[in-house]
């Protein structure tokens, strides 16, 4: 998988991040809301009467809309390598953007927790000296993270600020 900008042209190549994490993140928000629906349901349902039951049903249109929402934050995670600097690029309604230099990263560390082991995902995390740098990469399969890490450590060294 190649990624990064080519040749001299300065615009980056970005590269989305793989479709495990959305099903991640909407099988939790299911695992959630369904169990509350109808909690909520049968609650009201047995102590103020069968209409109040369909109460409810709010919580599986917080559902709806949640999926909704999940699907657009995850289209809007991308990054890109660039010859000096990794860009991420966030959100949706406030969209962030960071440029974190190679030589500039003092470590790079995949993580990835039982949920994300089980559906084949890692996170790449990234520190600089600056405490306020919010450079993370969720939801990667652990063959790119891991090749993304051993780059931007080769990178990092090569830059000889960091790392």
């Amino acid at each position: 998988m190649e990624t990064g900008t080519r040749g001299g042209t300065s615009r980056p190549e970005w590269v989305g991040l793989p479709g495990g994490l959305l099903t991640l993140r909407r099988l939790l928000l299911v695992i959630w809301t369904v169990p509350l629906a109808a909690g909520t349901a049968l609650l009201l349902g047995l102590t103020a009467g069968p209409l109040w039951a369909a109460a409810g049903a709010l919580w599986l249109g917080g559902l709806a809309w949640g999926w909704v929402l999940l699907g657009r934050n995850w289209r809007s995670w991308r990054y890109a390598e660039r010859a000096d600097d990794l860009l991420i690029s966030r959100g949706v309604l406030w969209r962030a953007q960071t440029v974190v230099p190679y030589g500039r990263m003092q470590l790079v560390e995949v993580t990835s927790g039982p949920l994300e082991r089980r559906f084949g995902l890692a996170s790449v995390q990234l520190h600089t000296a600056a405490a306020a740098t919010d450079a993370k990469i969720p939801g990667l399969v652990p063959a790119e993270a891991e090749r993304l890490r051993d780059r931007l450590t080769e990178l990092g060294e090569a830059r000889s600020a960091g790392l």
